[in-house]
């Protein structure tokens, strides 16, 4: 049995994660960790009676008293390097699908991994359509390589463009580099009307009630356009993916980037 405590347990995605990982007969739900929800019982905090934990203030006390085995992080992008570096110290293997570290976190993470000896992941994305269409999208630009990303996400998202939009441009552009597209004398009107650029993409962030999690990559041709979508409908989209990374980074003892880098090989 693989012993999980849930950082961020009482967000929208900590609360889905303990569902899922309190149904699989292979874990324990055995600790939660939310700064908003300190105190109050996990069974009324995600609706499931029979789950009777208390939500604790400090992970890096609740990490000491419950040794999991995996930490599963749902928080907020100021918060999640430190979070991932004390699970690491602690001898915990973190799962992680909260976005917003840079290159230069990870990199540290992934040393500070190495050297513990652990496993564990950091997933801009646990949908497994959502990985298809980044997989798709990196062959697809071998002969589309003009191309832009256009995100959407509901409006309480902290950080744009998403983590998935990012991993997907990284992809792209280790399949055809950088290129300069569109019009060389082309201006904007409105300052960023035309979005972010990475290696020559644009990518777009829409951020409105009622989206989950959507992408669309658009990729043009002489006389023809091809596109790539996919829609999380529901946050329960996201939890086979988890609960397959949970399951993966025990034989693992390397941070990985990305979870198809785990299940694509």
């Amino acid at each position: 049995m693989i012993k999980v405590l849930i950082s961020g347990a009482a967000g929208r995605m900590g609360q889905e994660s303990c569902r899922a990982v309190w149904r699989a007969q292979d874990m324990i739900l055995a600790g939660a960790v939310d700064t908003a929800r300190a105190g109050e019982n996990l069974g009324k905090v995600i609706a499931v009676e029979d789950v009777d934990l208390t939500v604790q203030n400090n992970l890096e006390t609740a990490l000491k008293e419950i040794k999991p085995d995996v930490m599963v992080d749902f928080t907020n992008p100021e918060a999640v390097f430190n979070n991932v570096k004390i699970a690491l110290q602690n001898n915990v293997r973190p799962v992680v699908g909260t976005t917003g570290m840079n290159t230069e976190e990870i990199a540290y993470l992934k040393e500070l991994a190495r050297k513990q000896g652990l496993g564990g992941l950091i997933a801009p994305n646990f949908a497994i359509g959502a990985l298809l269409m980044i997989k798709f999208a990196s062959m697809a630009v071998k002969y589309f390589p003009h191309v832009e990303i256009i995100e959407l996400h509901h409006d309480q998202k902290m950080d744009a463009p998403s983590g998935t939009a990012l991993k997907t441009a990284e992809a792209m552009a280790a399949v055809r580099g950088s290129l300069r597209q569109g019009l060389p004398t082309e201006y904007e009107k409105i300052d960023g009307v035309r979005g972010g650029d990475f290696e020559g993409m644009r990518i777009h962030s829409v951020r409105l009630p009622g989206h989950v999690a959507h992408q669309e990559v658009i990729f043009g041709g002489t006389g023809q356009t091809l596109t790539i979508r996919h829609d999380s409908i529901s946050r329960e989209s996201f939890m086979p993916g988890l609960l397959m990374g949970i399951r993966k980074v025990m034989d693992i003892d390397e941070l990985v980037y990305g979870l198809e880098n785990l299940i694509f090989e």
